[in-house]
């Protein structure tokens, strides 16, 4: 048996009532010479800036002293998670001042304020730590997780959190046949297609039970694709408009004007975003919800659960505001005249950077390193498991994705669209990772409109129209629709692909982009209603691409380029399409890599799914991601000046928001 004890560091209650002295407890361990190591150096956290505060915000002190809210003592758990600083222990109040790009920015809300889950991800990006949980222990070789909560937390409106409300949301929630009638939202939670059990050992004591070792776990917990739905129910709020507990909810949805019991449950009264009512667990509550006005913001939960060293309630910043903003030039505008005081989203692209390097003195910000973990920039996606079967017969021919990839000038779309700081590459594993395979990277990528039209030849399209444009062999024309996403996450995707336009139709392949509205997109995708998509390519490091390594095998709904096959997998064969033989062989390594909590036996594995990824060569790469940035106020601390930049990751939540503060220098 395995046991991992404290995150960062605990308080006792003890602690917390007396705050004279600073707690000496010892500190996560992290390489020193690690260029994603934040811990301060005692030169920067001696600096003479340090403050002490007292136990709680000023906000929250008056509010106890008027009666409306109970003593520090009393809203603290028995061991508060203890948060070291970056740089130095901060002070309380201001605002961080933050955007969204448009009201489907919701991945924003999740990286910043929303990150807390049962366990998280240390600041380097290397090992799972307790986090909402005070400790876990892994028995039976990975079958096996016993989490221990900590005793006296509460959620946002003051009520207790337990393992009851972890066995509501796993039984009544996630495993609930009509809000998720394939089964929970995060796969991790099942082995071969067996959802695990859980059992209430205690009021504070949960423990998941797998058919067979589930050996990513617990790394799948610290990411927002698996770790935030465990927590984001709380009991007492959702029982009310549950059918099993409530006796109402007919009339209630009826005046809710939802189209099902499934959509007011899930998308009304549990919207994490948009509901302000909802309980949470966070560092700040949401008081002004999505959908409700032009700007998110959420203040301080006098429940949250961390302090500082000193024994200081976290978070130190009042609030936490979002304007949401129409597209990245208003948000570019706003980081320029110094409205946005920490940002490391959307309008962070290498076009805008010396527009931002220019605007330093004026805007008051300085910027930060970003590591990408992302291994391209834009992933072409033709749908492989395409509805029309003359396409899909076309698109499924290795020879006509092979020769639009050739067709492709990757040093010209490198000038136009990323100031030749990318590199020729297809979706395959960064430099820096373990699995790196220049073979893999580099295939196909030469461009030679000579091999292009050899191999669209091969691929049957022999015969061309009055315009040279190739035929099907019905006669019609090849010619498919590009769907991007709008807003977009990088903004080159539209430039990029109006020159991808153009490349192919030069070997006779003809194409047009739409650039929709991302929800749109979104529905249209996952109905499998597109003819091909892009998307940017996540997966170039270790951990992310055994995570999310969505582009190397279909195995989830980022899977654009066989939603069909993805969604057989899903269910277990019981919806989408059953894949080829050589798919459902790599689909079955998979399984295998996830069922074993060995490391080594997890990496060689994973390198046989990447071998089959590289022969069947699903989709196409353009170009690898270049070094990344983002803006940190002049005034805004505790903020690393390196970190891992992943949706996995999430940045930056890991870098502990909670312990950002706000100087007037």
């Amino acid at each position: 048996m395995r046991s991992k004890g404290p995150a960062i560091r605990e308080l006792t209650r003890r602690d917390v009532l007396h705050l004279g002295c600073t707690a000496t407890l010892s500190a996560v361990a992290l390489t020193g010479c690690d260029a994603l190591s934040t811990k301060p150096s005692k030169d920067r956290a001696n600096d003479g800036a340090a403050r002490k505060n007292g136990r709680e915000a000023p906000m929250l002190a008056e509010q106890v002293r008027a009666g409306d809210l109970p003593p520090v003592a009393e809203r603290m758990p028995s061991s508060p998670l203890v948060v070291d600083p970056v740089d130095r222990i901060g002070g309380y109040g201001q605002s961080w001042n933050s955007a969204l790009l448009g009201p489907a920015d919701t991945p924003w809300l999740d990286r910043t304020i929303g990150n807390d889950y049962l366990v998280g991800w240390d600041r380097g990006w290397r090992e799972v730590m307790p986090n909402i949980a005070q400790s876990f222990e892994v028995a039976q070789g990975g079958k096996e997780y016993t989490f221990k909560l900590r005793k006296g937390m509460r959620w946002s409106d003051g009520e207790l959190f337990t393992t009851d409300d972890l066995v509501f949301a796993f039984e009544d929630v996630l495993m609930h046949e009509e809000l998720f009638p394939v089964g929970p939202p995060p796969v991790f939670m099942s082995v071969d297609s067996r959802p695990a059990e859980i059992e209430r050992v205690d009021d504070h004591t949960v423990r998941f039970l797998f058919s067979r070792p589930k050996g990513t776990f617990l790394q799948e917990l610290a990411t927002p694709d698996g770790g935030r739905w465990l927590t984001a129910y709380p009991r007492h709020y959702l029982e009310r408009f549950h059918q099993k507990y409530a006796s109402d909810v007919e009339g209630l949805v009826k005046e809710s004007g939802a189209a099902s019991w499934g959509d007011f449950f899930l998308l009304d009264k549990g919207s994490v975003w948009s509901n302000a009512e909802l309980p949470s667990l966070f560092a700040w509550r949401l008081t002004r919800g999505l959908g409700t006005g032009t700007r998110v913001v959420a203040e301080r939960n006098p429940y949250y659960w961390k302090t500082d060293p000193e024994g200081s309630q976290l978070p130190y910043l009042d609030r936490v505001t979002f304007d949401v903003v129409k597209d990245a030039e208003v948000m570019l505008l706003k980081a320029t005249a110094g409205e946005l005081n920490m940002h490391t989203r959307h309008f962070n692209s290498l076009k805008n950077k010396p527009v931002l390097a220019r605007g330093r003195d004026r805007g008051g910000y300085q910027f930060i390193d970003l590591v990408p973990s992302e291994m391209n920039e834009m992933i072409i996606m033709v749908n492989l498991t395409h509805k029309d079967a003359r396409l899909r017969e076309i698109f499924q021919k290795k020879d006509f994705r092979i020769g639009l990839s050739h067709a492709i000038n990757r040093n010209e779309l490198n000038t136009a669209v990323l100031q030749r700081q990318g590199e020729p590459w297809q979706a395959a594993p960064r430099r820096e990772s373990t699995f790196f395979d220049e073979e893999f990277a580099k295939q196909y990528t030469e461009y030679d409109e000579g091999l292009a039209n050899d191999h669209l030849d091969r691929a049957g399209l022999t015969e061309r129209d009055g315009e040279g444009f190739r035929l099907r062999p019905d006669g019609e024309r090849v010619s498919f629709n590009v769907e991007v996403a709008n807003p977009t996450v990088k903004d080159t995707w539209v430039s990029a692909m109006e020159l991808v336009k153009g490349y192919w139709a030069a070997v006779g392949i003809d194409i047009s982009v739409t650039n929709e509205d991302r929800t749109l997109w979104t529905e249209r995708v996952t109905a499998n209603e597109h003819d091909a998509a892009v998307w940017t390519g996540p997966g170039g490091l270790d951990i992310d691409a055994l995570l999310s390594g969505h582009h190397y095998l279909p195995y989830n709904v980022g899977s654009r380029y066989a939603i069909a096959w993805a969604d057989w997998y899903l269910s277990g064969g019981k919806a989408g399409e059953e894949p080829p033989a050589v798919v459902r062989r790599q689909l079955q390594l998979y399984n295998d890599m996830l069922t074993t909590s060995d490391e080594a036996e997890q990496q060689s594995i994973f390198r046989k799914v990447l071998q089959i990824s590289k022969e069947q060569f699903y989709v196409i790469g353009t170009l690898q991601v270049a070094q990344g940035y983002g803006i940190v106020g002049n005034g805004f601390h505790n903020v690393p000046r390196s970190m891992a930049d992943a949706w996995l990751y999430p940045t930056p939540g890991p870098s502990r928001p909670e312990q950002y503060f706000v100087t007037s220098t």
